[in-house]
């Protein structure tokens, strides 16, 4: 089958079956894995003849994405913040609206050698991006689960070439692990789904970590246990950043001024949902 037959009838069996509204692209990112070659090449090549073992591999792949597999899965990697970072289902896909994170905390006022965590850092997302826009911070990334810790520590040790020695990576549960006044900010993207969200089968979610989504208390236990161990954890006049629901902001807003945080602030994303919220350590 030629390259342009096979994006043709993949494109046509992806919309079908509604696994996603950019069925040319996703076919095309398939095959483009599958061949190990750029997007552009199938259009100079569109008469290019697949062997058999590609094609195999190519339809496999289509097959899987119609069953509503995420794209980032089936290749394998996600683009964040210019970073190539490797994915599987042991840990949340990043998204773009993480990226407002780590936008806030670059303008923050802190000290040159600022002292950084990122919990649950999942694929390293967050402390990756920290790291290669801070080359003098010290970030530590905090993992809990075994799958998604060996996750982040491959990209740690492998995005882009870059130097991040002065990132570390360990095993704790959220800020169990570290003394008092550590910090000069925490950020974190902690689960803070309900347990009956309809949306859990929903997209893509489906195929993710429930560790990496669902919390309790109505999705907001892990958030109230971050607020009350980062009272302790931050320095005085340090921040705080937590991602939520787009339905969570009053209730985290309310966690926080109940755990002597000042200035706290609700922030919306690029479809004006509420997305995080930041605070200051009193």
């Amino acid at each position: 089958m030629r390259i342009d037959q096979f994006i043709y009838h993949s494109s046509q069996l992806i919309e079908s079956s509604k696994a996603g509204d950019s069925a040319r692209l996703d076919a095309e990112l398939l095959l483009a894995q599958v061949l190990n070659k750029s997007r552009s090449y199938f259009y100079s090549h569109p008469e290019y003849l697949l062997s058999d073992k590609q094609l195999e591999m190519a339809q496999r792949l289509v097959e899987l994405r119609c069953q509503g597999r995420p794209i980032a899965y089936l290749q394998g990697q996600k683009e964040f913040w210019s970073l190539s970072l490797a994915v599987n289902e042991g840990v949340l896909i990043p998204r773009p609206e993480t990226e407002m994170l780590v936008e806030f905390a670059l303008r923050l006022d802190l000290p040159a050698n600022a002292s950084v965590v990122d919990l649950g850092t999942g694929s390293g997302a967050i402390a990756l991006a920290l790291a290669s826009e801070k080359k003098s911070w010290q970030i530590t990334a905090v993992e809990y689960i075994d799958a998604a810790l060996k996750v982040a520590k491959h990209n740690i040790e492998t995005a882009a070439g870059k130097d991040f020695s002065a990132l570390h990576l360990i095993q704790a549960n959220w800020l169990s692990a570290f003394a008092r006044h550590s910090f000069d900010l925490v950020i974190a993207n902690p689960p803070y789904i309900d347990y009956h969200d309809p949306h859990l089968k929903q997209g893509d979610v489906r195929f993710e970590p429930s560790t990496a989504l669902v919390s309790n208390e109505q999705g907001l236990a892990d958030i109230k246990s971050i607020a009350l161990q980062s009272t302790h954890c931050l320095r005085p006049g340090g921040y705080l950043i937590i991602e939520h629901g787009c339905d969570q902001s009053q209730q985290v807003k309310e966690i926080l001024n109940n755990n002597d945080f000042i200035e706290v602030q609700c922030h919306r994303d690029l479809s004006d949902n509420f997305r995080f919220v930041s605070a200051i350590k009193k």
